[in-house]
């Protein structure tokens, strides 16, 4: 079984599960339909998989889905769009200079 993505929208934050084990999450902090993303953690044991950009690539497609804006404070989520363009649409425009992500 691959790794599943899961929301969890009581606790603020995108989980991520191997064989039914937690193995991370990106946490984020809402504000309207915006999104800041604050922290992305692996457990030790599930580290060196990829399973980081499984997870953030997960969230950034929910936050698509669900129309929100993102601040990615974390800089997990950060490194991921700038090795992404096509999500740097998710970053107001006029914060993206602030993150370091200005074309």
């Amino acid at each position: 079984m691959g790794p599943d993505v899961r929301a969890n929208d009581a606790e603020s934050r995108y989980e991520i599960f191997v064989d039914d084990r937690l193995a991370g999450f990106t946490e984020y902090r809402r504000h309207g339909h915006r999104a800041d993303f604050v922290h992305t953690e692996i457990a030790d044991e599930f580290g060196g998989r990829g399973l980081a950009t499984d997870l953030i690539r997960a969230a950034l497609d929910d936050a698509r889905r669900r129309e929100w804006q993102v601040r990615p404070y974390c800089e997990f989520v950060k490194a991921f769009i700038a090795k992404n363009e096509d999500y740097l649409d998710l970053v107001p425009a006029d914060q993206r200079d602030r993150f370091g992500l200005a074309p």
